[in-house]
């Protein structure tokens, strides 16, 4: 029977578990970039129908 000294050291050594986890990383900072830029683009998109909207209004009147 394998000691808790001894699963713990093969989990030390195992390396697919660190992988796993790089990809989690990556895929965390894709999505925080991802999120970045689309807010980032949102505002200005809203600025720009905003400046549309009041030119309108302003030719309207």
């Amino acid at each position: 029977m394998k000691t808790l000294k001894d699963r713990f050291m093969k989990l030390v050594r195992d390396d697919e578990g660190a992988t796993a986890t790089e990809y989690a990383v990556m895929l965390v900072l894709i999505i925080v970039v991802a999120l970045a830029t689309i807010i980032f683009l949102g505002q200005k998109v809203e600025e720009g129908f905003n400046k549309v909207a009041t030119a309108l209004d302003n030719a309207t009147n």
